[in-house]
């Protein structure tokens, strides 16, 4: 029973390491980076968070991938962006991000299909953003919803005609 509680004990300590690693820069495993370019392709993500992407038909260069895109989404809730991902991943740990994709996001953002993902796949996109690193720019700021945003965005619902 010792030995039992004592491999347990070892065995808590071995993944709270790698986690831990995972946090401080360690280069995450291939298979991770793969699984989280599928998830980012399968997911949708890039048809807002890459410039282009979805009026090509996923015909875009893999290295503007979720760099985010400067057209405003506007609504009753303010004007929001598709951030640019990769920045936003170079600027959390792995526990940051997490507790990110847990929390309610401003629409169009699906946010409630991202806190629905497993832990692994979560984890497999932060991962594959980590390690496919920072490009491009920061995209726009939210604007609340009693300011006027600048061109270009999308008006939800349509104004009347």
């Amino acid at each position: 029973m010792k030995r039992l509680a004592a491999l347990l004990i070892a065995a808590a300590c071995a993944c709270a390491g790698t986690a831990a690693a995972q946090d401080k820069g360690a280069k995450p495993s291939a298979a991770d980076v793969k699984r989280g370019r599928y998830l980012v392709q399968i997911t949708g993500c890039n048809d807002c968070h890459t410039p282009g992407y979805a009026e090509s038909a996923g015909k875009v260069d893999e290295k503007v991938w979720l760099t985010g895109s400067p057209l405003g989404w506007r609504g009753p809730w303010g004007t929001t962006y598709a951030a640019n991902l990769r920045l936003v991943a170079q600027s959390m740990t792995e526990v940051q991000w997490m507790k990110r994709v847990r929390s309610e996001l401003r629409p169009p953002m699906p946010w409630f299909n991202v806190r629905d993902m497993s832990d692994g796949d979560a984890r497999a996109i932060y991962r594959y953003l980590r390690a496919v690193g920072p490009a491009g720019t920061p995209m726009p700021d939210y604007v609340p919803p009693d300011k006027e945003p600048k061109p270009p965005f999308v008006q939800f619902p349509a104004p009347p005609k």
